[in-house]
């Protein structure tokens, strides 16, 4: 009987079998690259609007099954030009692929599961390949790779400090009080990006003056751990109608980061050296002092002057960047390996950064219809940070030396250091101090795809993704006992910091993903699916003060204190998402998320996030018959998003403290809300995409308006309930704004061609509605100015109080009409910003550079301040600040503080060179095992054109703060880069 079965079931198979082999015809033929005649492997091959598909093998072939004729085949590989052929019988088809001048085939994020073309987008998301990343010149970290090179970000670097930290908005101010920096995903790892202190508060009492803020730590942010030449691409959804697939995480926008992997083809193993010189940006120098103006500060007869700020920062520095990767792939397996370590030394003695990162990726096809796709990456790094920001004991260096007079004599004697007239020695503070953080930190992914249904005209598949990451982050700082100003016995007496943060975050989601392609042309794209996502952070910073001798050890301190800071959150939801194409002429989204959090008032309750936008591609209709214009193609997008609350909103915070000697807890000065939901975002996008005389002029144009509600503030309650402030949902902020971006391919011959790109955008802010009295956050005091939160107004401003004696009433009435003792004095919100990319390639050299102009956008520059209270700041004794005629610069701006802040707001634009590259490819065989050696050198930074009077306008002390990014104590001073590159491949 079981023969018989089985005899049956071959005859069965055979009925079917053979009229299928004879009637289905093959196709076949061959894809290589036009300009080198190399085969191309992994191509893809498929007959249109169907799932019929194959990809070309190591040697460029491919073989494709068609059942009938005639039919259009589409050939696409990645960085290419799509071909589409019409195929009318079985036949050769070779097909030569061209590298694509122009954007619009890639490919770029329309659902947690999904993708399309550029071409068929209906959003404005920006894409930045590894070639723009670090083509150029190496960079430090990816957070300074990023700046100028996409329309819509304000990226600031918050000092100079060696290993990263930057404050990055999108298309705008989105939150008052809550973090608005984006939502950066690592092949698909929701990655930790905070900026956390080492505790230095309690040396250099920064929170002890006008603002409360421990966040004047200079700490750099997590996101500088990625190794930006692990990169392969970056897209940015800059606003809510892009990144509401990622709901109530995306109201800061969404950077999402693609690193590399193996392709078809020979193994590929890859050498680079870089070595690169650091030097200040620009010096300040010293005040050019008379005789009579040194005896007034107390100074001796005919001094012999000492530069101090050169002897700390003038100094050219060499860092080293070594760079290993290997990679390969087959029909079943793609691998890819990178190993890279940094070692980069600061302007300053005893500060610098050193960073090691592994990266191993694998991907593995088992058969038809399951593959699986793992990526890992260990990093370790360490930054020195220096003793620098604000501080109101006159102790970090920056502080220390505006009052430094340039006739001290601060060198140590006998090793002993004096005190110097400051209250502590520059010279001292660099020498023996440590402020230093350790990162040690894994990140890891895995998808899998499995096919359930793959016909014709159908096809489904299920999607599994998780991510994990992990990192523990040492700050240590030490201020030893010796120190001058721990000399006094009622001083602090040393003191020792240790800080330890365990940040652990894992992200779960499943995906049904169902493509259906019809016969009249239509394609449709569902996605159905939930994710579960976890977040805890355990921060615990332990104080020891006191130390014994030359002791730094915390088990020798005579005090020690500990404070313990944990962060948990857990968020579920689901997504569901439905595409719908015709033929590449219209194509339109509906979606919607629902996530609920531990973070809401009611943990349980769903907040919803829909979706909905329309691409019309009109040059794809039969009617347009403009061979001028061969692409245009409006679009309109709306989308929602949201930014949870913090988890200590929910409750009531509570103090420790003793009662009646015995350990207990009072009310704080908040008051939890039970009620309390997120931030909600909603953001209308449209514009158009053009393209002129076969896509040599690519034009993109769009316009948005994003409106966030439910402005998560204080409020102020009646002292009686036993509180001062609760938090509540209460303000609607505005922004609008225009991007422009033009891509040119100015010259394409042999030996020739030439790229240029302009980004043009702009941003306006308004507080639209306001449930509260109007109040003022970000600064240190009014007197020194500081941000207004007002109903009407811009979200930006910045206010200072004014002196009534020096105005008319009339001008008084004009310039403070509500009569709340406020002048506006300027704005943090640059008038817009430009960048100019180009890239020239002439026979085997290449020449690419980066402009990036910023204009307007005002500082709050308190390091002048500072140094005019000294009287050493280095223009002192210029003119032409005073209106009267009758005051050098300096004495007029002090004559101003504390009453009228408009000397310290200054125009913090720029126009600047952020990076250049010249690189010369040998001629092969140079060398015998290597393929291919390329030398070249590169800048960053080499070019800085501003008026602002200090180190740099890029600056903030409070970090990546919402609002407070733009303001200046006494930084780490920037750096400018000249490198040195060799690049080997084998």
């Amino acid at each position: 009987m079981k023969e018989k079965s089985i005899l049956l079931k071959w005859l069965l198979f055979s009925f079917f079998l053979f009229p299928a082999m004879l009637f289905a015809q093959q196709v076949t033929g061959k894809m290589t690259d036009k300009a080198s005649g190399i085969p191309i492997a992994g191509g893809s091959v498929l007959v249109k609007n169907t799932t019929n598909g194959t990809s070309t093998d190591f040697d460029g072939n491919y073989t494709l099954n068609v059942d009938s004729f005639p039919v259009t085949i589409v050939y696409s590989y990645l960085g290419y030009t799509t071909q589409e052929i019409v195929v009318n019988s079985a036949s050769v088809v070779n097909v030569v692929m061209e590298e694509s001048a122009t954007s619009l085939d890639e490919i770029v994020v329309t659902g947690l599961a999904s993708s399309t073309k550029r071409s068929n987008a209906a959003n404005a998301v920006a894409s930045v390949s590894a070639d723009e990343l670090t083509g150029v010149t190496v960079q430090s970290g990816l957070d300074g790779a990023l700046s100028g090179k996409f329309t819509g970000a304000e990226i600031k670097a918050n000092s100079g400090a060696p290993g990263g930290g930057i404050s990055m908005r999108l298309r705008g101010v989105t939150s008052i009080f809550g973090d608005q920096q984006p939502l950066f995903i690592v092949d698909g790892v929701y990655v930790d990006n905070q900026s956390i202190g080492l505790g230095n508060n309690i040396v250099s009492e920064a929170a002890g003056g006008g603002n409360t803020s421990t966040n004047q730590d200079d700490a750099s942010n997590r996101i500088a751990d990625i190794d930006p030449e692990d990169i392969e691409s970056v897209e940015i959804l800059k606003g809510a109608s892009a990144a509401a697939i990622y709901g109530s995480r995306a109201a800061g926008g969404v950077v999402l980061i693609t690193t590399k992997r193996g392709r078809q083809g020979k193994p590929q193993v890859s050498f680079s050296q870089v070595t690169g010189f650091r030097s200040p940006t620009q010096l300040l120098g010293l005040r050019d002092y008379t005789q009579e103006q040194i005896t007034a500060l107390g100074g001796p007869d005919n001094p012999v002057l000492r530069d101090y700020e050169a002897e700390l920062f003038d100094h050219t520095r060499v860092s080293s960047t070594t760079r290993f990767s290997t990679s390969g792939a087959n029909d079943k397996t793609d691998y890819f390996f990178g190993a890279t370590h940094r070692n980069e030394p600061g302007l300053v003695d005893n500060t610098g950064y050193k960073k090691s990162s592994i990266r191993l990726n694998i991907g593995q096809r088992f058969n038809d219809w399951l593959d699986l796709y793992v990526t890992t990456n260990y990093i370790n790094s360490e930054s020195d940070r220096g003793f620098f920001n604000n501080g109101n004991a006159n102790r970090t260096v920056g502080y220390a030396l505006a009052f430094t007079y340039p006739w001290e004599d601060l060198s140590p004697v006998d090793g002993v250091f004096p005190q110097g007239g400051a209250g502590s020695n520059v010279l001292e503070t660099v020498a023996i101090t440590t402020n230093r953080e350790e990162v040690n930190r894994f990140i890891g992914s895995a998808k899998t795809n499995i096919k359930l249904l793959t016909t014709d005209s159908n096809r489904l598949k299920l999607v599994f993704e998780g991510g994990f990451d992990q990192y523990t982050l040492r700050t240590t700082s030490i201020f030893p006992s010796a120190l001058t100003y721990f000399r006094d016995p009622s001083s602090l007496g040393g003191v020792a910091i240790s800080g330890t943060t365990v940040n652990t975050n894992f992200n779960l989601s499943a995906f049904l993903v169902h493509n259906l392609y019809l016969d009249n042309g239509l394609e449709f794209t569902t996605q159905v699916g939930s994710f579960l996502q976890d977040f805890d952070r355990n921060t615990v910073t332990t104080i020891g003060t006191g130390l014994n001798g030359s002791q730094t050890s915390l088990s020798q301190a005579s005090n020690i204190s500990t404070n313990q800071l944990i962060i948990p959150q857990r968020d579920k939801g689901f997504f569901v998402q439905e595409e719908i194409n015709y033929q590449d002429q219209i194509i339109a989204t509906l979606g919607i998320r629902g996530d609920k959090s531990t973070n809401n008032g009611n943990a349980n309750q769903f907040y919803y996030y829909p979706k909905a936008n329309l691409a019309v591609n009109l040059s794809k209709f039969d009617f347009w018959d403009f061979e001028t214009i061969n692409y245009f193609k409006p679009r309109i997008a709306y989308g929602e998003a949201g930014r949870f609350s913090t988890f200590n909103q929910r409750f009531a915070t509570m103090n420790a403290q003793f009662i009646d000697g015995q350990s207990g807890l009072s009310p704080a000065n908040l008051r939890g809300n039970s009620n309390i939901g997120p931030e909600r975002q909603s953001e209308l996008e449209f514009g158009f995409d053009l393209g002129v005389l076969d896509n040599k002029f690519l034009l993109e144009v769009s316009f948005y308006n994003k409106q966030v509600k439910d402005l998560l503030l204080n409020s102020q309650v009646p002292t009686s309930s036993g509180f001062t402030q609760a938090p509540v949902n209460a303000g609607t902020l505005q922004n609008k704004g225009v991007e422009l971006g033009l891509n040119v391919n100015v010259l394409e011959k042999e030996d020739l061609s030439w790229n240029a790109n302009f980004k043009w955008w702009k941003n306006k802010s308004e507080i639209t509605e306001l449930d509260i009295p109007s109040f003022t956050t970000g600064g240190f005091a009014a007197s020194l100015g500081t941000f207004l939160i007002q109903e009407g107004k811009s979200a930006t401003q910045i206010v200072g109080t004014y002196d009534p004696d020096a105005y008319t009433a009339e001008e008084i009435a004009r310039r403070d009409p509500e009569g709340d003792g406020f002048f506006v004095y300027g704005n943090a919100e640059p008038d817009f910003q430009m960048s100019w990319y180009n890239e020239i390639n002439y026979k085997n050299f290449d020449f690419t550079f980066l402009w990036h102009w910023k204009k307007g956008g005002d500082n709050i520059n308190l390091s002048t301040l500072l140094y005019d209270l000294a009287g050493t700041t280095w223009d002192y004794n210029d003119t032409g600040l005073d209106p009267s005629g009758q005051l050098n610069n300096g004495d007029y701006r002090a004559s101003q503080a504390f009453v009228n802040p408009d000397p310290y707001i200054e125009d913090a634009g720029y126009i600047r060179l952020r990076e250049i590259g010249v690189f010369y490819t040998l001629p092969e065989g140079l060398i015998k095992y290597a393929t291919k050696i390329k030398v070249g050198l590169s800048g960053r930074n080499l070019i800085n054109i501003f008026d602002y009077n200090s180190y740099d306008p890029e600056v903030s002390n409070f970090g990546n703060n919402v609002l407070a990014n733009n303001i200046e104590v006494t930084p780490y001073p920037q750096s400018k880069f000249v490198n040195f590159h060799l690049n080997v491949n084998f």
